[in-house]
């Protein structure tokens, strides 16, 4: 929907690394609630050295151990970033590091690591890759934010014995 007439911006709500794929541009972005950080598109390249394109060939590399993916030995962070800055995604990454026009430490080791773990490193990347094309039954105005419905949520708490809680939501049904 973040091309629906009246939708200025998509704003995804999580620190998850795994959603920074979906960012484009200004238009969707990824907010970290916790750490009141909003990352665009420009923001997901100076977070990760990579646009948000190659987020999941990154995580085949590097792993993601909130979801079990190990990646492929010897791939850091930064060796992983600064090759994929230059060729984009895993497959199109040289086989051998001779080839490479992109400077890393330890990329031979890297190279011959890669190259033995190309189909679990295609896997990984199937795994951290977002499908698109799941069809959501619900339209746009469904799944529109309207606030807390107060009566519930104030029951809820005093049931829970969160009372402090009680003023925490900024925005309630019909306000």
């Amino acid at each position: 929907w973040a091309d629906a007439p009246g939708v200025d911006q998509v704003v995804i709500c999580s620190p998850d690394k795994d959603l920074m794929q979906m960012v484009r541009g200004d238009r969707i972005v990824s907010l970290d609630r916790r750490r009141g950080i909003t990352f665009d598109e420009d923001g997901v390249r100076e977070k990760f050295g990579i646009p948000p394109a190659s987020i999941a060939d990154y995580l085949a590399l590097v792993g993601d151990a909130a979801d079990g993916i190990p990646g492929v030995p010897r791939w850091g962070a930064k060796s992983a970033a600064a090759v994929l800055a230059r060729y984009g995604h895993l497959e199109d990454i040289p086989e051998r590091s001779e080839v490479w026009d992109v400077s890393v430490r330890g990329a031979k080791t890297m190279a011959t690591n890669l190259a033995g773990n190309r189909e679990a490193a295609a896997l990984y990347k199937e795994l951290t890759t977002l499908r698109l094309d799941v069809h959501i039954a619900e339209d746009l105005a469904d799944l529109e934010w309207n606030g807390v419905n107060r009566p519930q949520y104030e029951a809820l708490c005093k049931e829970l014995g969160f009372e402090a809680l009680l003023y925490l939501p900024h925005r309630w049904v019909g306000d």
